[in-house]
Order: C-alpha cells, then structure tokens, then sequence
C-alpha cells in the first residue's frame, strides 16, 4: 500500500430540520463533535479545516459560516484552510482536504457544508440578504429572463433527454420513489419523508419546468455535516474504522448560458476511473447527487454505469438501483428523500455504508467500494471510496 494515502476517519451530522431554530453555527459544532468522537480525536490534532463554498454574505442561508468562523469557535491552529464557490463542486472541499495530508501538510482535517435554507428567509433580521440591484456572473444569464432556480436550465438539459433518447417521465419518477423508500429508513429523514411516493402521485403532482415535476427538486433544509480527513502515517492516533479515498476528480465546463450539450459529470466521470484501477461494475454502491432527479441520469451515465443516452432505461422499473438490487443507489434517501445538504450527506452515507454503520439502512452485502457524487451542471465532483 502506498504511504501517502488519504483516509476518512470520522463522520458527523446534526439533526436536519425545516426551519430549526438552532443556529449555523451550533449545528456545525454538532456535527464536528460527532465527528470527532467517531474518529476518537480531540480538537487539538486537528490542523486543516476545508469548506465549499465558504461564507456568502450575499445568501447565507445558502452558505452562513466559512472556515475562520469554524476555527475561530474552536480554537483550531490551521496549517491549512480554505472555502471557496470557485471550485469544481461540493465534494471537492474533500478532495483538497485529502491534497493537503498527502502532501504533508496537514495530518487531519476537518470538512464540512453547513446550510441553514429553510430557516433563513424566516429570520431576515437575522440572515439579510443582500442585493447589489444587478447581476453578474453566472446570474447575469439568468435573472433578466426569470430563471432564478436552477430548475429552469437543469430541466433542459432533462428535455434534451427526452427528445433526443426518449426518457419518460415515468422513468425519471424512479429516482424520486426509490428516494422515498430508503428515507423512510432513515431516522434523519422525518422532516421530510413521511410515506412512500407511489408513481401514481408522481405522476399527478405539479409541474416545475418541464418534464421536472415537485418531486424531482429537493427540499430546503438547516443542517450541517463533517468529515474528518487523515493522512495515513496519522492513522495510529484514531480509533474509527478508516476508509481510504481511493480516487477523485472534478470537472467544471463553461460557466454561461450558453449551456454545454454535456454538464460536467460526463467529464469528471471519466477522469475519476482515470486516476485508480477499480472499474464501474466493482461499485457495491453508489451516492449521487440528486438536487434534482435528473442530476442522478448524468451521473449514472457520466461514471460509465451505463451508456450516454441510456440513463433512463438503465433505471427503468426501479429495481436495479433499489436497496436490494445491483447498484444500490441513494441508500439514506438522498436530499429527495433526506433534505438538502448540499453534497456532503453522499459522502457521509458512503462512509456509513463501507463501514457497516447505517443501521436499518445498512446495505447485507458487506460493501466494499462505494462512489459519492456531488453537483450537476457546469460544476461536478466525485470521491471513490475504499473499505480496505
């Protein structure tokens, strides 16, 4: 075994709630307690503290703390930090974290993405949001044509889909109903998921930006959720079952609108095989991203599960990506089923799972390889994951 290899050590995660009136920055403190319990290591080893995307004062329900307001809390010395939006995608907080052990820099890292959605609009006082009364960035494409949810271009990429290779909208509805069925095991997934979506429902609910339905959109929520990440010559100072980071990658495509006719997973996919010798059909299961439903198609064809343009046959009926079938997928519920974490609760449920800790939720096949997905569009990141 190589000697600079990168390992999770520790997982946390607060309770997930709509609208909680504990604050940010207690559930984050939740959650790093929780890690690092679970690693067996105490806020003094720690020496790197990575996030995405960092503090937004412009939106802090989406993003309310940033790195310093984590170290500053608990009086973490960093060798290393950093939070940032101008990264591949949410995962890749993780894949620096797993940079900086390696390199020697830091022994272990604490990584975490905290949202507070769904109670910030309620506390204006509290969490303004601030407007500059124009656009720019990405929004400048957005904004004057009234596209502000991610819905309107996700569902185009969703159409060409249907178009061009025929998906059905009672095949998409897969991904939302086995996303039902595992949060329904899930005791962080009550707030949201209270009984099994039928394709009958699905298919008679709302209309968002067609062919995306209410239930392919994930649900805003307040939670925060951390990993530890070790170098492997620190292994020896933690008493948690290690999971190596096998491989990552992270693709990111032009950022206007002007939309690529392939989002980012359809590289970063690839690049993420590229970089170790596993192959597809080893993964004992997979956490993809499902912000929306379809998210979950291009990630499912992008890692090579199956063909471009295939994605929607490959989960036809549901049983192939269910808790029981060949590629189980979403074990936790997903952020359709379990709320939106933003990325971070994939990694979390693959570590769970490699490790054989996911209680009712617990895979029977003793997974030992595990793919966590985060983002979609013009932005992807993807961790490979070993239970060596």
């Amino acid at each position: 075994m190589a000697q600079s290899e990168a390992y999770i050590t520790g997982i946390g995660q607060s309770e997930v709630a709509i609208r909680t009136a504990r604050s940010p920055l207690l559930l984050t403190l939740d959650a790093v307690r929780m890690a690092l319990d679970d690693a067996g290591l105490s806020i003094e080893q720690i020496d790197g503290v990575m996030t995405f995307p960092g503090k937004l004062s412009s939106n802090p329900g989406f993003s309310p703390l940033g790195a310093d307001d984590v170290m500053d809390a608990l009086g973490i010395r960093s060798r290393w930090h950093m939070g940032g939006l101008e990264q591949p995608a949410q995962l890749s907080a993780i894949g620096v974290a797993a940079m900086a052990v390696k390199a020697g820099i830091c022994r272990h890292v604490i990584c975490f993405r905290t949202v507070y959605e769904a109670a910030a609009p309620t506390r204006p006082e509290d969490f303004p949001r601030l407007s500059s009364g124009y656009a720019d960035g990405p929004m400048q494409w957005l904004l004057p044509y009234g596209a502000l949810s991610a819905a309107c271009w996700t569902a185009q990429y969703a159409m060409q889909h249907v178009v061009r290779y025929g998906m059905t909208r009672e095949q998409l509805g897969q991904i939302a109903i086995n996303a039902s069925r595992n949060a329904l095991r899930n005791p962080r997934a009550k707030a949201f998921t209270k009984e099994e979506l039928t394709l009958g429902k699905y298919m008679r609910s709302k209309t968002i930006s067609s062919p995306l339905c209410i239930y392919d959109c994930d649900r805003f929520s307040d939670g925060s959720t951390v990993l530890i990440v070790s170098a492997q010559d620190a292994l020896d100072e933690v008493s948690s079952r290690p999971i190596r980071i096998a491989a990552m990658s992270g693709s990111i495509s032009r950022p206007t609108y002007d939309q690529d006719e392939w989002t980012a997973p359809y590289y970063a996919g690839p690049a993420l095989w590229a970089r170790c010798d596993y192959k597809p059909d080893q993964v004992d299961t997979a956490q993809l991203y499902d912000g929306f439903s379809f998210f979950v198609i291009t990630w499912l064809e992008g890692l090579g599960f199956c063909e471009r343009g295939e994605g929607h046959r490959f989960i036809e009926g549901g049983n192939r990506i269910a808790f029981d079938g060949e590629l189980p997928l979403n074990t936790h519920g997903g952020q359709l089923g379990a709320g939106r974490l933003h990325g971070f609760g994939f990694a979390h449920e693959a570590v769970s799972q490699l490790r054989g800790a996911a209680g009712d939720r617990q895979l029977p096949n003793a997974p030992r390889l595990a793919v966590a997905a985060s983002g979609g569009g013009n932005m992807a990141a993807a961790l490979l994951l070993a239970n060596d």
